[in-house]
């Protein structure tokens, strides 16, 4: 499958704000300025889809399939909007996938960021189109008040500028209630990367939140374990070492797994009481000792974050991360 690469980001460009999953209104409206002056101060402009500030949600919290999907294909279609954001993750974006009319998203080939419940977005528009998107902050994370530096300049990077990125773990990390007092931040000093398993490996990344992503199997939206894949995955606080495991040996009895010949796994919440010890016995147990394992990783649903490419290019070698959006 040729790769679709989008254009990056520049000056004067307009970004547009979607909301597949759940919408802006749970987002406060300081918290949009706030990612708005951010975007603002390297030239890009925000605007809002018509339905991500629709009042009229289900009782789940979402709009319609119907809006979702035609305020998503309308941000396509609009060669003003150069780059796709979500608000904020969810539950639900999956229900969207059978919907899209993903030739004319070929054919309009854009940047397309979020993470958590986007996973599915993102990967099925990557497997229809091979268009890259990628797995970044929502609108939402770049309205953090502090801790925001890292997140925003790796985005950066990869969107804005060449596109590339010799990954270095963050300095601190944090998975408080941020939105609720933004003064008071709880920091952690952050140990680095966790080397599980040593060796190189350079291909084609896909995955995302491990929940998500095993939605797709059994679908035609998973993209396929190509030759030479490197998987990402994380998981939220809610999933625990057991739940991970599951999770993760879902994907190793994939029959194309075979062509996985590296593994990032994004950090853990503190809620999920995830250890390195406990890591390194599923990798141990999945017999994932044969290929680089790279856990601690600044991306899933702790903060900062890294802005990775779905279907882009990523080397891992002895414990350092290389990522190319190509």
């Amino acid at each position: 499958m040729k790769k679709l690469i989008p254009e990056k980001l520049k000056k004067g460009d307009e970004i547009r704000i979607v909301a597949p999953s759940r919408g802006v209104k749970i987002i406060g409206k300081e918290v949009r300025a706030l990612a708005e002056e951010r975007l603002a101060s390297i030239g890009l402009k925000v605007t809002y889809a018509r339905h991500a500030t629709d009042d009229n949600w289900d009782m789940l919290g979402t709009s319609s399939v119907a809006d979702r999907v035609d305020d998503i294909m309308e941000a396509f279609a609009d060669p003003k909007v150069k780059a796709v954001f979500t608000i904020i993750g969810g539950f639900n974006s999956n229900q969207l996938l059978p919907y899209l009319n993903y030739e004319k998203i070929a054919q309009n080939p854009k940047i397309f960021c979020g993470f958590s419940d986007i996973t599915a977005l993102l990967n099925a528009i990557y497997a229809k189109t091979g268009m890259i998107t990628f797995m970044g902050p929502h609108l939402s994370s770049l309205g953090m008040l502090k801790g925001c530096e890292y997140t925003f300049e790796n985005m950066r990077k990869m969107l804005v500028d060449d596109g590339e990125n010799n990954v270095e773990p963050s300095a601190e990390w944090s998975d408080d209630l941020w939105f609720l007092d933004q003064e008071k931040r709880l920091f952690i000093e952050n140990e680095g990367y966790w080397m599980l398993s040593g060796g190189s490996a350079r291909g084609t990344l896909v995955g995302g939140n491990l929940g998500t992503f095993n939605l797709l199997l059994g679908t035609g939206f998973r993209p396929a374990f190509v030759s030479d894949s490197i998987l990402m995955v994380e998981d939220t606080e809610s999933s625990d070492i057991a739940d991970f495991m599951r999770n993760l040996t879902a994907l190793t009895q994939q029959p194309d797994f075979k062509n996985v010949k590296g593994l990032m796994v994004g950090r853990f919440q503190k809620g999920s009481k995830v250890t390195r010890e406990q890591l390194e016995y599923v990798i141990s147990v999945l017999g994932l000792e044969k290929i680089p394992v790279i856990a601690n990783v600044d991306f899933g649903h702790s903060t900062p974050l890294l802005t990775l490419p779905v279907g882009g290019t990523v080397e891992l070698k002895n414990g350092r991360i290389f990522v190319k959006a190509a």
